[in-house]
């Protein structure tokens, strides 16, 4: 994705985690596509895609116009979700086009969402993907507010031995682990870790308590943060939001046990 505006440069790596993740989605997808070809359509062609179906850029570029302005421009790799294709009312439509043409491979919107639902690696690849996005969407947000408003930060870098999470902070933010490996600690003990990909922080800022844990980098990592009113949101209209969010959640409470064994095995005198 080509923003049209300034952004800095933790834009650029999620633009990169994103075209990784989407090919990521599509191999563990496998459905064969069909190639589209776009004639130029500078002013934008709004009915010229289909609402029931993905879209994955292969050549070219694709702009997307809102209320006569173009808002970024979708290239080789970048992939167009009916979702945000707009509505039917021109006022208030997404308009999408190419100055040069481009071309498409499509994919049918139905039974693409049907095998990532049948699928734990990729309801969590999709799951990535969206909070990725919306991590995107929210520095062009950032870019075109004026400079006295507040903008979220949504992307952190960390290196090991950085504090992620601080026990007993307030909960504002979930968190996705884009890249390394973290420890969890509580009162500086190592109960657990967590892994790339996986979501953390979530129960705290869903129950609005303090943090119960500290999250510690253990090698450098990238974190996505998502405001918890967004993560709300991304959870009501997303049940693999949910989905992934129950696996890490087993994921920890299985790590927790082993913990718990491990410490009461040590605990144990021998017999004489």
């Amino acid at each position: 994705m080509l923003a049209n505006a300034e952004l800095a440069q933790d834009f650029n790596r999620l633009n990169q985690q994103h075209k990784e993740l989407v090919s990521a989605l599509l191999d563990l997808v496998n459905i064969p596509p069909v190639r589209v070809e776009v004639e130029a359509t500078p002013e934008g062609n709004f009915r010229g895609f289909d609402g029931g179906k993905f879209y994955l850029v292969d050549s070219g570029s694709i702009s997307a116009r809102y209320r006569g302005r173009t808002v970024y421009f979708l290239e080789e790799g970048d992939m167009l979700l009916p979702d945000i294709a707009g509505l039917g009312n021109r006022d208030i439509a997404v308009f999408y086009g190419s100055e040069a043409g481009a071309s498409l491979y499509s994919y049918p919107a139905l039974e693409f969402m049907q095998r990532v639902f049948s699928d734990p690696a990729a309801i969590k690849l999709w799951t990535r993907l969206l909070i990725t996005y919306a991590g995107m969407m929210l520095r062009l947000t950032a870019a075109r507010t004026h400079e006295d408003s507040q903008a979220t930060p949504g992307f952190e870098m960390f290196e090991a031995g950085e504090i992620i999470i601080r026990q007993g902070e307030r909960a504002d933010y979930v968190f996705n682990l884009s890249s390394g490996s973290a420890e969890v600690l509580v009162d500086d003990v190592i109960v657990g870790r967590i892994g790339e990909g996986e979501i953390f922080g979530a129960m705290a800022a869903l129950t609005h308590a303090d943090r119960s844990a500290t999250v510690r980098a253990e090698t450098p990592c990238a974190v996505v943060k998502v405001p918890k009113e967004q993560f709300t949101d991304l959870i009501k209209s997303n049940p693999a939001t949910i989905h992934s969010l129950l696996i890490d959640m087993a994921n920890s409470i299985v790590n927790l046990n082993e913990q718990l064994v491990g410490l009461r095995s040590n605990t144990r005198k021998p017999q004489i």
